[in-house]
């Protein structure tokens, strides 16, 4: 199904692609950013970027080339930020599901500084994979809203059908949108929201994902059937399907390890996590971390990873080169924390309180809590923005 043609608004706000090639390069100038996309958007393909010729020579062609074949986030280190976003102030992003609305925090401060109206129920923050535009997923509501991070201003909605979340391929061509009520995995234009593929799935509830470190496939978790999927990227296809060995299970976040080789599936009913070979997509081992496991996040220096224990009040360390669990902060009061993603500099964790109204700022260096910030109500995927990184991939802030 095709929206009608975008608004001049829209159209700046989908400046991105038209400008640069890859997000490192210089960000375009906002004078020329609405008469780029008018360009762009009359085209008969989106701008894409083009190949590398330090590309490795098995990875997703088109995708900017991998820093460290040794850790996928190499880019993603304290505070080195994309010329395109130096110029972005640093907020926090809150989708309150069931108030319909964004909630915008000071990270200098903690305070609320406005809250902007989108559709219903908005679940996720998502940055683009040029880092221009966050979108913000209405699922029931059936759009994305854009929000430009320059200025904070909301554009016009544009029409997608059940956007519970939002990914991008790292080639920067599509936008995959998770549907999870109607079981399909749509790849769309990545800049004009068109649709240009749909997946149909067999299971139930997809909702998160991550790419392997060479872009060609990513794994998707479906929460209410409590599968894996693994898709290939380049043909838009499912290439594996397993059922996780636990009764009940409803698999969460996904990430991969920092040398490529793991995926890391939290399973908020299992209670700890999944992990397994992503290439080939064998049986899990399983690992407990807490009730709940929810939301997962790698710390700048790729040592470790936090995982939110959302039914216990608790965040899990995780250490990459050790394999195992290495510390356990306990939020004072308890709550419940979700999604979100760490601040430039790596020196804390945000995330949701979903079932408080509230939202949780936790020092990365002691576990302590620095802040609890009152927002709407089922505050989701909220996005930190901006954060260091070349490009996107998606959710709240998966960057490479």
């Amino acid at each position: 199904m095709h929206r009608p043609s975008p608004s001049r608004t829209a159209r700046v706000l989908l400046a991105g692609a038209a400008c640069a090639a890859l997000a490192a390069l210089p960000a375009c100038s906002a004078g020329d950013s609405g008469h780029r996309a008018d360009e762009a958007l009359g085209s008969k393909a989106p701008a894409q970027p083009q190949p590398n010729q330090r590309q490795a020579a098995d990875g997703l062609p088109g995708m900017p080339p991998v820093l460290d074949p040794k850790d996928v986030y190499a880019a993603d280190r304290p505070n080195k930020l994309s010329p395109v976003v130096k110029g972005f102030p640093s907020r926090v992003y809150v989708p309150n599901t069931n108030s319909n609305t964004v909630t915008v925090i000071d990270p200098k401060t903690y305070k609320v500084i406005e809250t902007i109206p989108v559709g219903r129920q908005p679940q996720h923050v998502v940055p683009s994979w040029d880092l221009k535009t966050l979108w913000v997923n209405n699922d029931l509501g059936n759009s994305l809203t854009p929000i430009d991070p320059r200025t904070g201003k909301a554009g016009k909605p544009v029409d997608v059908h059940d956007p519970y979340n939002l990914y991008f391929t790292p080639d920067g061509k599509y936008a995959i949108v998770m549907a999870s009520k109607d079981r399909q995995l749509v790849f769309r234009d990545a800049h004009t929201m068109d649709r240009v593929k749909t997946v149909p799935v067999t299971c139930a509830g997809v909702n998160h994902a991550d790419f392997s470190l060479d872009g060609r496939y990513f794994i998707v978790s479906c929460e209410f059937s409590g599968e894996l999927l693994k898709v290939d990227t380049a043909q838009m296809k499912i290439v594996g399907k397993q059922k996780l060995d636990y009764r009940g299970a409803m698999p969460q976040d996904v990430k991969v390890s920092p040398d490529g080789k793991k995926f890391y599936v939290a399973d908020m009913v299992a209670n700890g996590l999944w992990i397994l070979d992503g290439k080939t997509f064998g049986k899990p081992v399983f690992l407990y971390t807490g009730k709940g496991a929810h939301g997962l996040y790698v710390s700048r220096d790729s040592r470790e990873m936090y995982i939110s224990n959302r039914g216990e009040g608790t965040i899990s360390v995780f250490d990459f080169a050790k394999d195992k669990l290495t510390k356990k902060w306990r939020l004072p009061q308890g709550g419940s924390p979700d999604m979100g993603g760490v601040s430039a500099d790596g020196r804390i964790l945000w995330l949701s309180g979903r079932y408080n109204a509230e939202v949780y700022a936790i020092d990365t260096r002691t576990g302590g809590q620095l802040a609890r910030i009152k927002v709407g109500s089922g505050p989701h995927g909220l996005a930190v923005y901006p954060q260091p990184g070349r490009y996107s991939l998606g959710h709240t802030g998966v960057f490479r």
